[in-house]
C-alpha cells in the first residue's frame, strides 16, 4: 500500500508539474499576443520607452564589459595549452571569434542581462501589482500593457541586441590583449585569423539568437511581474521564477536557434 501511495504521489506530483508549466508557457504566449495587439499600430509611451533605454542600456554598460573583457581572456587562457602544444598561433583569433560571435557572448550577456534587467523588471511590476498601481492606472483609464509593459519589452529587445554588439568587441580585445601578453601572438595575427576566417554570418547567427533571448527575458520578467500574488512573499517568489524562467528560455531557444542557423 506505501509503495502504491508513493506511485501515485509521483504522478501527481509530475503532473502538477507538467501542467504549472503549460500554463506559464501559454500565459507568456497569451501577453505576447496582448502586446502585438497594442504594438501594430504603436500604443506604446515613448518617454517610458526612452526611460528604459537609459536604464536597461546605458546603465548595463559597465557590468557587461567588465564581463565581456575577462570572458575573452579566459577563453584565451583556457585554449593556451592546445595552442602551445601544436603551434596553432595562426587560429587563435578564429577560435575566439568563432566562440564569441555564435555562442558565448550572446548567452552570457543574456545570461546577465537577465539577472541585472529582468529580474528588477519583474521586482517593479510586481510591487506596482501588490501595491495596486496597475489598477489605478486602469481606473484612469490608461493600460498598464501599453502604458509600462510595452515599452520594457521593446527597450529590453533593443538593448541587448546592442549590448551583444558592444560585449563582442570587448570580448575579442580582451581575447587579443591576453593572446599577446601570455601567449605571444600578436594582434595582428590575431587579427588576421579572426578576418580571414570569420563570416557575417557568424555575427548575424549570435544578434538573431540575442533578439530572442531579449524577446524571451522580457516576456517572461513581464509575465512574473503582472502575476504577483501574495504581497512582499510573492515578489520574490516572481523574481526567483522570473530568472529561472529566462535562463530556461535562453537555453532552449539557443539549442533550436544553433540547429536552424548552422
Amino acid at each position: 500500500m506505501a509503495d502504491d501511495s508513493d506511485d501515485v504521489t509521483f504522478v501527481g506530483r509530475l503532473g502538477g508539474g507538467f501542467l504549472s508549466l503549460a500554463a506559464q508557457v501559454g500565459g507568456v504566449g497569451v501577453l505576447a499576443g496582448q502586446l502585438l495587439k497594442r504594438l501594430f499600430p504603436p500604443k506604446l509611451d515613448g518617454q517610458e520607452l526612452w526611460r528604459n533605454l537609459y536604464k536597461m542600456g546605458v546603465q548595463s554598460l559597465p557590468i557587461v564589459g567588465i564581463t565581456a573583457l575577462f570572458t575573452g581572456a579566459i577563453m584565451v587562457i583556457q585554449a593556451g595549452v592546445l595552442i602551445r602544444r601544436f603551434g596553432a598561433e595562426a587560429l587563435l583569433g578564429w577560435g575566439a571569434g568563432f566562440a564569441t560571435l555564435r555562442e558565448v557572448g550572446p548567452i552570457l550577456i543574456a545570461l546577465m542581462f537577465s539577472g541585472r534587467v529582468g529580474a528588477n523588471n519583474t521586482a517593479e511590476l510586481g510591487t506596482m501589482k501588490v501595491t495596486e498601481q496597475l489598477d489605478a492606472l486602469s481606473t484612469l483609464a490608461i493600460d498598464p500593457l501599453s502604458y509600462l509593459v510595452l515599452p520594457r519589452v521593446l527597450a529590453m529587445i533593443v538593448t541587448l541586441f546592442v549590448l551583444t554588439i558592444y560585449g563582442d568587441v570587448l570580448a575579442l580585445m580582451g581575447a587579443a590583449v591576453t593572446g599577446e601578453a601570455l601567449l605571444g601572438v600578436s594582434t595582428k595575427t590575431f587579427a588576421n585569423g579572426f578576418f580571414e576566417s570569420i563570416k557575417v554570418w557568424d555575427l548575424a547567427t549570435g544578434l538573431i539568437k540575442s533578439s530572442l533571448f531579449g524577446c524571451a527575458i522580457a516576456l517572461s520578467s513581464c509575465y512574473f511581474g503582472l502575476g504577483v500574488t501574495g504581497g512582499a512573499p510573492g515578489v520574490g517568489r516572481a523574481v526567483n521564477a522570473s530568472v529561472v524562467g529566462s535562463a530556461v528560455g535562453v537555453f532552449v531557444l539557443d539549442y533550436f536557434a544553433t540547429y536552424l542557423l548552422q
